[in-house]
């Protein structure tokens, strides 16, 4: 199908992000794990990922874990305690290049960390491309790929790549109308729910976006790609934060960035000395760690986080 060789064509780089490791343990190795209990996760019912044959599996990595062959999404909730809750929402999208999902350091530990802030958190297990079943043929794959890669000089407009990613983007819509339809039992304001993603994950935030049926409140883009797209009238405002010794996406300019200024919508870019591609909430010596208190401080300056009146 051509729209699904667009978006891998686009995608070719994020797909090595499993073998690319946060700038620590290095030499770490993917080890299978059982499927963690996972007991408030709630199946979105968006069906099974079309023609999937391989069953979900997880593995560590890293010091993190991580899930492959999602082929039912989830999200699971992270509430604040009721006491400190402003009835802000933030809808979490891990990264993992299509193939995998970094449900802890860009998943989990995010939503408990916004929670503490008084947040409710919803981490999406969006379905995602098959991979070999075999771990070995599994991490082969993905070594190849990260070997042969070599970043494309010229990619399709992300208009085009998001084409291929229409399972994906439909497990967003369905996490945020569960959100909205369960605003009153989970203090949740319907007009304030937002989404950060993280490398792949933040192409899934842009790619909501530009498909205009959720309509987030506010976005955040976590070392995804910046290239320039077509920026909607009604597009939410925007924290955007990368490294500039990402491998995958530094030093191919600020389009995207750019664009949210023409289009004179709210957006704020933090541009990391160091920090590499994947660091989320893995605990660093450069200042990218600093990324999540500028995310909040944004959100309270943005007016996210004002109480909701009683």
């Amino acid at each position: 199908m051509k729209s699904n060789r667009l978006a891998r064509h686009a995608l070719a780089a994020l797909l090595t992000l499993s073998v690319a490791a946060p700038a620590i343990a290095q030499s770490d190795k993917m080890a299978p794990i059982a499927i963690p209990a996972q007991p408030n996760a709630i199946a979105l019912n968006t069906g099974p990922l079309p023609g999937a044959k391989n069953k979900e599996s997880w593995h560590s990595q890293y010091d993190s874990v991580f899930a492959r062959n999602v082929t039912q999404a989830t999200l699971t909730p992270f509430l604040p305690d009721p006491a400190k809750a402003t009835g802000t929402a933030v809808i979490v999208a891990p990264g993992g290049g299509f193939r995998t999902l970094s449900m802890q350091n860009e998943g989990w530990d995010v939503a408990k960390a916004l929670a503490d802030r008084g947040i409710a958190a919803f981490v999406l297990k969006y379905r995602l491309n098959q991979t070999p079943a075999d771990m070995g043929e599994f991490e082969k794959s993905m070594t190849a790929m990260f070997s042969a890669v070599a970043r494309p000089t010229t990619r399709p407009s992300p208009e085009e790549a998001l084409k291929g990613l229409a399972p994906q983007i439909a497990d967003s819509r369905a996490a945020f109308a569960l959100v909205r339809q369960r605003a009153g039992e989970w203090k949740v304001d319907p007009n304030r729910i937002g989404m950060v993603g993280f490398s792949a994950g933040a192409m899934l935030t842009v790619a909501t976006v530009l498909d205009g049926q959720a309509k987030p409140a506010f976005i955040g883009d976590i070392y995804g790609p910046l290239q320039p797209m077509t920026v909607p009238a009604d597009a939410p405002p925007m924290f955007a934060a990368i490294a500039a010794d990402d491998p995958l996406f530094a030093g191919k300019g600020f389009g995207l960035i750019d664009g949210w200024m023409a289009a004179k919508k709210p957006v704020e870019f933090h541009l990391y000395g160091q920090g590499g591609h994947g660091f989320g909430m893995y605990p660093k010596k450069t200042t990218s760690t600093g990324w999540f208190d500028a995310f909040y401080r944004w959100m309270v300056m943005e007016g996210f986080q004002t109480p909701k009146a009683n």
